[in-house]
């Protein structure tokens, strides 16, 4: 079965360019444009992987991670939080938030398969039956 992601980004060209880098590796791509959507989607879906932007209209990133994180059907999904504004400290409260992984923008789209392949390898050698 192919590997879903749900993609939750509110810029549509970001949008535009993981969908170009990840449609041609196989996975199924479920999208999100807001926290709110983000979450629902998440907990219906029940996504292999999803890629958290932080900064949201409305609920941010951070807010949904830590809501998906304390929901037991989603709460071990692995999720990358992705920022346009990398200062100081952020990489810190992403983690800290319960994304476990973090890339700024623009994505580069040689490493975002890469970390994908290797956080999906992880959740199946811990959890065969998922």
């Amino acid at each position: 079965m192919d590997k879903k992601i749900l993609v939750v980004e509110d810029n549509p060209l970001n949008m535009k360019l993981i969908e170009m880098t990840l449609k041609p590796r196989g996975y199924v791509l479920l999208k999100a444009s807001d926290g709110q959507e983000a979450f629902i989607t998440a907990v219906t879906e029940h996504p292999d992987l999803i890629i958290m932007d932080i900064q949201l209209p409305g609920v941010n990133g951070l807010d949904v991670t830590r809501k998906l994180r304390e929901t037991p059907s989603v709460s071990d999904t692995p999720i990358i939080g992705v920022t346009a504004y990398a200062m100081k400290g952020d990489r810190e409260k992403i983690i800290e938030a319960g994304c476990d992984a973090y890339l700024s923008k623009p994505v580069d789209t040689r490493q975002l398969p890469e970390l994908i392949a290797k956080m999906l390898l992880t959740k199946y050698k811990a959890n065969p039956s998922s």
